[in-house]
């Protein structure tokens, strides 16, 4: 499946709580690497992730996708995603955030999925302290330090 069409299908299964198709789109031992949420290796676990996180924790979900790119194996896409928060503190409240969706593909499916995103805005809006907000910003710190790419940047 052409890229654009992949991830559009992923996106719009999340949207419409259809955690199956959303597992359909990737291999079996696919990952998906949600910012908030951390990793979910497998179809099953990807399952779980929409099923009872995503949904637990909010509800009309929209995600938008913009400049979708593609080599054929990796894919990378601006998004814009929006939902209304469940949690107590924030419940109804509409929260929105930019991102960039790095895919690597195989077989036409999704072999892994991350995101870069600015999720800050979304945080301050839920009503985050700026304590909690400074802990996940120091937790988001320690991933990137972590990697091989930034090998000689610090």
């Amino acid at each position: 499946m052409e890229f654009s069409n992949l991830l559009t299908k992923m996106t719009q299964a999340i949207c419409q709580e259809r955690p199956i198709d959303v597992a359909a789109c990737f291999c079996e031992d696919g990952e998906y690497h949600d910012v908030f949420y951390g990793q979910f290796v497998g179809r099953k676990s990807i399952i779980n992730l929409i099923e009872n996180y995503f949904y637990r924790d909010a509800r009309e979900f929209r995600w938008d996708l913009h400049d979708p790119l593609s080599t054929g194996s990796i894919g990378y896409c601006r998004y814009i995603f929006s939902f209304e928060s469940k949690l107590e503190a924030a419940a109804g409240r509409r929260v929105a955030f930019e991102g960039i969706a790095n895919v690597k593909i195989k077989n036409g499916l999704i072999y892994q999925y991350s995101e870069v995103a600015d999720t800050f805005p979304a945080l301050q809006r839920l009503g985050f302290t700026s304590d909690r907000i400074g802990k996940m910003a120091s937790k988001a710190a320690s991933r990137l330090e972590s990697r091989h790419e930034l090998s000689g940047h610090l």
